[in-house]
């Protein structure tokens, strides 16, 4: 018998893969160059990835960077459909949600900004799967701050040890883990499956 009864899974990579030289090769295009002139800034600046995610920054502040850092070659709504433009779907992934909520509490955990979230996958038909999406942007937390996985047992009710976790990095599994919940680190569905069943996950 399986000891969990809340199953929380990451977005980015393991539900919806995602790819940025789509958003390079956009930008190259446009000028040459500028793709990698604001991939550099971008990587230089991270903190200001993370504080965005962590919905410190407004939105307006954010992209008046953006459209700085662009040269003014694009407007504010350009680039939120171009940075948004990097997702596709992990179909085989996706269609194990229905079958574990048969049996366990469901919930999404994912480092993520207001940006992705409305131009990017609001309105993929999964999402309603979850019992709740715990976002980044929107808890003021980013894995792998204890708090972020404190939120999510705060809405479960559950001990940590009843919540499994999944997520392709390393150091937001570990995490999880120093929270006292099991964890997965997802590099491929075929691996997923494998834990699942080794953990006597029902699906």
């Amino acid at each position: 018998m399986s000891k969990y009864s809340v199953i929380v899974f990451d977005l980015g990579n393991v539900l919806i893969p995602f790819d940025y030289t789509r958003v390079i090769k956009h930008f190259n295009e446009l000028s040459a160059g500028l793709g990698d002139k604001f991939t550099k800034l971008y990587q230089e600046n991270y903190n200001l990835h993370r504080e965005f995610e962590k919905g410190n920054i407004p939105l307006d502040k954010f992209l008046s960077t953006m459209t700085e850092w662009l040269e003014h070659k694009v407007t504010g709504e350009e680039f939120c459909r171009v940075f948004s433009d990097i997702f596709t779907r992990n179909q085989d992934v996706i269609d194990l949600l229905p079958k574990l909520k048969k049996n366990y509490m469901i919930c999404l955990l994912s480092n993520t900004n207001e940006i992705h979230e409305k131009y990017g996958y609001n309105n993929d038909e999964f999402l309603k799967t979850f019992d709740k999406l715990f976002l980044s942007h929107k808890v003021g937390a980013v894995k792998p701050e204890e708090k972020i996985y404190r939120t999510v047992e705060n809405f479960t009710g559950k001990p940590p040890s009843e919540h499994l976790f999944i997520d392709d990095v390393a150091e937001y599994v570990q995490g999880a883990k120093n929270c006292g919940w099991d964890a997965i680190q997802f590099t491929g569905y075929e691996n997923l499956i494998a834990g699942l069943k080794t953990r006597g996950v029902k699906f």
